[in-house]
C-alpha cells in the first residue's frame, strides 16, 4: 500500500485492474485504493508480469502493505499463479502473504450461495467518494447510471437526479450534502470530510510541532503579467483561455531553478533536494476538506498546456480521480485564496516538503513606479519555509525571483 501523503495511516482496496499474468509497464494504473481525502488510481513504476494478488478489493491495510507480486518480464515465475481467494493475508508482515504451497487444493465452493444484498458501493463502478456514500444511503444501484463526471464518472448530482427526493433507508445515516469541513461525523456514521479534516489535523499538527518554520511576506505588481494576459487571451478561443493562475504557477516553478533549498523534501534528519519541479496545487473540495496534488515538471511546459493541465487536475480532484504519482511527488506547495477575498496567506508546510508558497487576491492600490504615483493590480506574496533547510535570505532572494518573472511574462 503505497504512501499517498504524510498523514496517511492506512488505504482500502477498492479494486483491481490488472489480473495475475499480466504484462504492465511503468506508469499503468493497476489498482483504485481509497484514503480518508479521495480515491486514487495506483500507477506501477516498474515493468514486469504480476505474479499474484495478495489483498481482496475491500480491505483496509496499513501503508507499506504487500498488495502484489511482480516479477521482471524476463523472469520464469517462481510458483503457478494461486486464486485471490486462497491467499492469506495478514498485513503488514510481509512473510505471511506468501500464497499457499502448490499442494494445497483449491478451496471448494459453497454448497449453495444465498443472494447477496446490493451493493451500491460495488467498486467496478467509477464514482466519487460522495456519490458511493449518497448512494449507499439511498440504496442506488451505481452501475444503473450514468456519469456526467470527468471520465464519466459518476457525480453527486447523477445520484440525486436518480433519487427523485427519495430519503435515505430506515437506520441509514444520510450523508450531508453540504459536509463543514470541520464538523465531526455523525453518530454511528461515516463522514469523510470530518475524516479528511482529521487527517489534515494530524499532518498540521506534526508539522508546525517539528518543522522551524520561518515566515516572508511580500506584494508584487501584476500590471506587465496581467497586460499581457489579456492580450494573449484576444487572440485565443474562450475554451482556449489562460487564467492568471498559470502565470503564477510557471513564475513560482522558474524561479525555484534559483533557490533549490526550497525545493525538495526533509527525510531522515537531511534535506534532499529534488531535480524536478512538481507544484502541489491546494484545491478545495466541494463536498468539505482540501487536497494538493501535482502538476509535474512546471518549469517544462509552455502556459496553454500548463494551463489545461491544471483544469484537468480541479476536475479529477473534485470527482475523486486522482493517480498516486500526482499525491506523493509534490516537491512544494502553492495555495492560492485570493478568490475568496483575503489578501494575505501564511501557509503551513505539508511534510516532508520544506515549503509553501501563498498568493492572496489580486486588487488595485497605490503604487509608487520610477518617482510616479499611480493604482495598479497587486498581489500578496507569501513564503512559510522549513528553516532547516533554508534561510530568511534564500527565501527572500526566491520572493524576489518569483516577481522578477512576473514582470517579464513574455519569457514565461
Amino acid at each position: 500500500m503505497p504512501s499517498l501523503g504524510a498523514d496517511m495511516e492506512t488505504g482500502t482496496l477498492i479494486e483491481w485492474r490488472v489480473a495475475p499474468g499480466d504484462s504492465v509497464r511503468r506508469g499503468d494504473i493497476v489498482a483504485l485504493v481509497d484514503t480518508d481525502k479521495a480515491e486514487i488510481e495506483v500507477e506501477i513504476f516498474c515493468d514486469g508480469v504480476i505474479e499474484a494478488l495478495l489483498v481482496e478489493p475491500g480491505r483496509k491495510v496499513p501503508v507499506g502493505t504487500l498488495l502484489a507480486r511482480l516479477r521482471e518480464p524476463a523472469a520464469e515465475p517462481a510458483q503457478p499463479a494461486v486464486p485471490l481467494a486462497n491467499v492469506a493475508v495478514a498485513a503488514p508482515v510481509a512473510e505471511s502473504l506468501a500464497p499457499p504451497p502448490r499442494s494445497a487444493p483449491p478451496r471448494p465452493p459453497p454448497p449453495s450461495t444465498p443472494p447477496q444484498p446490493l451493493d451500491p458501493t460495488r467498486p467496478g463502478v467509477r464514482a466519487s467518494p460522495l456519490a458511493r456514500r449518497l448512494a449507499a444511503d439511498l440504496g442506488i444501484d451505481l452501475a444503473t447510471l450514468t456519469g456526467t463526471g470527468d471520465g464519466g464518472a459518476i457525480i453527486r448530482e447523477d445520484v440525486e437526479r436518480a433519487a427523485g427526493g427519495r430519503t435515505p433507508a430506515p437506520g441509514a445515516t444520510p450523508t450531508p450534502l453540504i459536509a463543514s469541513p470541520i464538523s465531526s461525523p455523525p453518530t454511528g456514521g461515516s463522514d469523510r470530510s470530518a475524516g479528511m479534516r482529521r487527517a489534515i489535523a494530524a499532518a498540521m499538527s506534526r508539522s508546525k510541532r517539528e518543522i522551524p518554520h520561518y515566515y516572508l511576506a511580500t506584494r508584487v505588481d501584476l500590471t506587465a503579467a496581467l497586460h499581457w494576459l489579456g492580450a494573449e487571451n484576444a487572440r485565443r478561443p474562450v475554451t482556449e483561455r489562460m487564467l492568471p493562475a498559470a502565470l503564477l504557477l510557471r513564475a513560482v516553478a522558474l524561479a525555484l531553478r534559483e533557490a533549490p533549498e526550497l525545493n525538495g523534501h526533509w527525510i531522515d534528519g537531511e534535506f534532499r533536494p529534488s531535480e524536478a519541479i512538481h507544484i502541489g496545487v491546494a484545491i478545495a473540495l466541494r463536498q468539505g476538506g482540501l487536497i494538493a496534488p501535482a502538476l509535474h515538471d512546471v518549469d517544462r511546459k509552455p502556459l496553454p498546456q500548463l494551463m489545461d493541465e491544471l483544469r484537468d487536475l480541479v476536475a479529477r480532484a473534485r470527482a475523486g480521480s486522482l493517480r498516486s504519482s500526482e499525491l506523493s511527488d509534490a516537491t512544494i506547495t502553492l495555495t492560492n485564496l485570493g478568490e475568496l477575498g483575503v489578501e494575505t496567506v501564511f501557509g503551513v508546510i505539508y511534510p516532508p516538503q520544506v515549503a509553501i508558497v501563498g498568493f492572496g487576491r489580486v486588487r488595485e492600490e497605490p503604487w509608487a513606479a520610477q518617482g510616479m504615483l499611480g493604482v495598479r493590480p497587486v498581489v500578496g506574496l507569501t513564503l512559510a519555509a522549513d528553516h532547516r533547510a533554508s534561510d530568511g535570505h534564500r527565501g527572500a532572494r526566491f520572493l524576489a525571483a518569483i516577481d522578477r518573472q512576473l514582470q517579464s511574462p513574455e519569457t514565461l
